[in-house]
């Protein structure tokens, strides 16, 4: 089985608190993990980008903090701010997952908590 190298996105909504970012982070991040069957050694990288707004935990810090499920202790994470782009969603946190993959894998996207407004042609009904 070959595989080739992917980038899979996801974004989700969050209240400026510790507690639902860190909830939201996992939540995404959990979802695309299973729906991509990835394991800690398929990873690249995570990136995350931030919108202005949620300044309550970093992404990458929720993650690590909050994960229990799946390790991701081995993977390099990082977070940016998002640009501030008039009309954009407010409260977004968007991530980008690097990952080897089967070669005729079809990645699957999440978009969960708001974020589906971002990319509702990828939202899960």
């Amino acid at each position: 089985m070959s595989q080739r190298l992917f980038a899979i996105r996801g974004a989700t909504g969050a209240e400026n608190n510790a507690e639902s970012i860190r909830g939201s982070v996992c939540e995404m991040c959990l979802r695309l993990f299973r729906e991509n069957n990835l394991s800690a050694e398929d990873f690249v990288s995570i990136q995350f980008t931030v919108t202005e707004d949620l300044d309550a935990l970093n992404p990458a810090a929720a993650l690590r903090k909050g994960q229990s499920d799946f390790d991701v202790s081995s993977i390099p994470l990082f977070c940016s701010q998002e640009p501030k782009i008039k009309a954009s969603p407010e409260k977004m946190i968007r991530v980008m997952i690097t990952v080897y993959m089967d070669e005729n894998a079809i990645p699957v996207p999440v978009y969960i908590n708001g974020g589906e407004r971002l990319r509702p042609d990828f939202a899960k009904k």
